[in-house]
């Protein structure tokens, strides 16, 4: 990256100039009807998806300073860092590799052709490690007995396999049932375990260190149930992904299957962390998913940065970001199995990019990531949308919509497609309306991604394209974005207090703290009263 902050490059001076002659009043109605082929040269397919950026508040004169801007920054040297396997996480010093555990050649005797010859042995690693997930995955599946699959992990460990297990449940294995359970909130195992049967069920535990809190205290829950239930064999019933395979031996697991540390958790749904997904769709299926990943991967690797989806999205995000002031992006996917898709993207990107401070620890001199969320349409029609159109904030909204179904229903997805393709039309074009009530102001910007059918290769691809445009956006600020030392401080206390509900000791709280303790101290007692 560049040693400059992005601020005090020559193209950021002459992105604020632009801004200001033609950025802040640019209008998308007058944008299109004074250039015919508007679409075709703000569109563009990538491996699985094809991206309609027309209806963006952005033109060939801004796109081009801010393809200087990425030059300037260093972004092109930044990405081969990261393909070449150095340590671009400076603040744990580790490399950023994700990418290499989708890196499968065509030929298994041959070495990827991306893969630099220095880390073709740590490849091989990674394969053989895959190999044997899948291989465990198939006998899994193979087990008429196992009927129930509970994932017990929290963050990367569950948004990721949650999420794709939900989007590809068409293509699931029928007769398995797939649980997630993340949150210590006793309800939610509680409400899973009643559904099971301690012989039919099999638990895995993803924890890369073994001892993340909510996990740990989930999976004691998970076992003690089980052997109250009469299950016999913890060693049969229970699997875990982690590194930590003497934790895991103490607890009474046998199978481990481990990751590296450079697979942060928020990318590591390609890693063993994948095998609740593997599980509902096969080896096949999820080798696909690291094809349609890999696909992208290699798109971002190679084309040239004006033709290249993950930049221009990066660089869109931080033109809305810093130019415009937008303060939050939404998602809606047109896609009811792609539900949990927003809080994956929420994870993946306010995790990596939601930053104050440079790589360097240096506090920044601008805005990082906003605010992204989301809901499935057409649900979010009536929920949001109304501030979407005649709100006071402007929200650019990404669509992902999909062309062929899966399921035979008539009249549905037409409908559902023209909602999607509506929406998008009507933030753009507005309503005028003297009384103001049916007033919209339009000039509202969206991105629209189309799918041909959602598949394991199209959602791979899909995410690989999100983690890359989040790689950009946090390349042009100087960010380290594989880093997240702001989930810490929050745990270290939690600890502490947990620590004071337990021995009812206050001393050396601040006010605030201290009197919720007594509230709630002062409840436990009373439950605790005969007759409560």
């Amino acid at each position: 990256m560049s040693q400059l902050p992005c601020t005090q490059l020559p193209a950021w001076s002459a992105l604020s100039r632009r801004f200001e002659s033609h950025g802040r009043d640019f209008d998308l109605r007058e944008a299109f009807a004074s250039d015919p082929k508007r679409f075709d040269h703000w569109s563009l397919q990538a491996p699985f998806v094809f991206a309609d950026l027309s209806k963006n508040l952005i033109d060939s004169t801004t796109e081009a300073l801010l393809l200087d801007l990425a030059r300037e920054s260093g972004l092109q040297a930044h990405r081969d860092a990261m393909f070449a396997g150095e340590r671009i996480n400076n603040t744990e010093q580790r490399a950023v590799m994700h990418w290499l555990l989708r890196a499968a050649p065509a030929d298994p005797s041959m070495p990827a052709q991306s893969v630099h010859k220095h880390m073709q042995a740590l490849h091989h690693e990674v394969q053989h490690v895959q190999s044997q997930v899948l291989e465990f995955a198939e006998r899994v599946r193979a087990d008429d007995a196992l009927t129930d699959i509970v994932n017990i992990g929290i963050g990367g460990s569950d948004l990721g396999p949650q999420m794709a297990v939900r989007a590809l449940s068409d293509q699931c294995m029928p007769g398995k049932r797939l649980h997630f359970v993340s949150n210590i909130d006793g309800h939610e195992l509680s409400s899973v375990l009643k559904q099971l049967r301690a012989q039919n069920t099999l638990f895995i535990v993803a924890s890369k260190t073994f001892t993340t809190l909510e996990t740990l205290r989930n999976a004691e829950s998970a076992k003690a149930w089980f052997l109250e239930q009469g299950g016999a064999g913890v060693e049969r019933h229970f699997v875990a992904l982690t590194t930590n395979v003497a934790a895991a031996a103490d607890f009474g697991i046998e199978t481990c299957f481990g990751f590296w540390d450079w697979v942060g958790g928020r990318f590591s749904l390609w890693s063993a962390i994948g095998l609740p997904l593997a599980i509902a769709i096969g080896a096949k299926g999820f080798r696909a998913f690291l094809a349609g990943a890999h696909a992208m991967d290699e798109h971002f690797r190679t084309a040239p940065l004006q033709a290249n989806l993950p930049v221009r999205l990066g660089l869109l995000d931080v033109w809305y970001r810093n130019f415009h002031g937008f303060t939050s992006r939404n998602i809606a996917p047109y896609h009811s199995h792609l539900q949990r898709y927003p809080a994956y993207l929420q994870q993946l990107e306010m995790e990596s990019n939601g930053k104050s401070v440079n790589a360097s620890g240096q506090l920044l001199g601008t805005g990082t990531a906003g605010v992204v969320w989301g809901e499935p349409g057409t649900n979010g029609q009536h929920a949001y949308f109304q501030m979407l159109h005649q709100g006071s904030d402007v929200i650019p909204v990404e669509f992902v919509a999909v062309k062929t179904p899966t399921h035979q229903l008539a009249g549905h997805h037409d409908a559902l497609l023209a909602n999607a393709l509506a929406q998008a039309q009507a933030l753009m074009l507005g309503q005028a309306d003297p009384g103001g009530h049916r007033h919209f102001p339009g000039n509202r910007p969206s991105s629209f991604f189309l799918l041909e059918s959602l598949t394991p290769q199209s959602l791979g691809a899909l995410l690989a394209l999100q983690e890359h445009r989040v790689f950009v956006s946090g390349a042009l600020w100087g960010i380290n974005s594989f880093d997240q030392w702001g989930v810490e401080l929050g745990k270290v206390l939690a600890k502490d207090v947990l620590g004071r509900i337990h021995s009812g000791r206050l001393d050396g709280l601040d006010g605030s703290t201290e009197g919720l303790m007594r509230q709630i101290l002062a409840n436990t007692a009373k439950q605790d009263e005969p007759g409560f």
